[in-house]
């Protein structure tokens, strides 16, 4: 299961480490400690570890499952031979560079925002955008909620790369990383964002890999994931 459904079962009392009830951040020995849910054994996995990237198209959500039906990227990487997880998220509407692995230690230090792991996006953005603007982007940018509630995101080094009156794209290297974050700043902002596409994690280029397509990262792109 995903390491929020795991969390979601530990706190409903569903997991037991040596007969008694876990607790979010208990720690254990695999090899000492029984753990048991809803009744049954849980064992660590054993395996090969993998590391893929993910060409993720637009409209293909970043969970192994969907409630509403909607397409996983689980059935873009059934081939792989081993049920591996999304190193964080990129959402519905976004594309490209996905990493994917079943080492759920190097997927939570990747993925967490504390983790140093910098994100490269590429933006295509409606009409032209001012210099003043893209200043602003690089810049800490105050997002507010819809509950009224506001908080302040780190600067986003930003520079164009292309512009031609109907559209700019520019590249955003965020080193943060909340949820929706580029696009709540390009909001905020008052920017529509006409495509937005993830190129860069962690060191990692997605490159020429077509959308929809998969492959194992090679073993310098496993080092760069494993120093997060």
């Amino acid at each position: 299961m995903s390491r929020r459904t795991a969390e979601a079962e530990i706190a409903a009392g569903r997991v037991t480490v040596n007969g008694e009830a876990a607790k979010l951040g208990d720690k254990i020995d695999p090899d000492a400690d029984t753990v048991m849910w809803n009744g049954r054994e849980v064992r660590a996995a054993v395996g090969k570890k993998i590391y893929i990237m993910l060409n993720k198209p637009v409209g293909v959500v970043s969970t192994m499952s969907d409630e509403r039906g909607r397409k996983c990227v689980a059935e873009l990487v059934s081939s792989v031979g081993a049920r591996v997880f999304p190193i964080g998220r990129l959402d519905m509407y976004s594309d490209g560079l996905l990493l994917m692995t079943n080492d759920g230690e190097v997927a939570h230090r990747a993925a967490h925002p504390s983790g140093g792991g910098e994100k490269i996006y590429r933006v295509t953005l409606s009409g032209e955008v001012s210099d003043d603007k893209l200043a602003a982007l690089g810049s800490p940018v105050t997002i507010t909620e819809r509950d009224g509630g506001k908080y302040t995101v780190a600067p986003c080094p930003t520079r164009r790369v292309y512009r031609d009156g109907m559209k700019t794209v520019v590249e955003m290297t965020l080193h943060e990383g909340r949820n929706r974050q580029i696009r709540r700043m390009c909001e905020a902002l008052d920017l529509k964002i006409m495509r937005l596409t993830r190129i860069s994690e962690c060191g990692i280029e997605l490159g020429s890999l077509p959308t929809g397509s998969w492959r194992h990262l090679k073993n310098d792109e496993i080092k760069k994931l494993l120093r997060i």
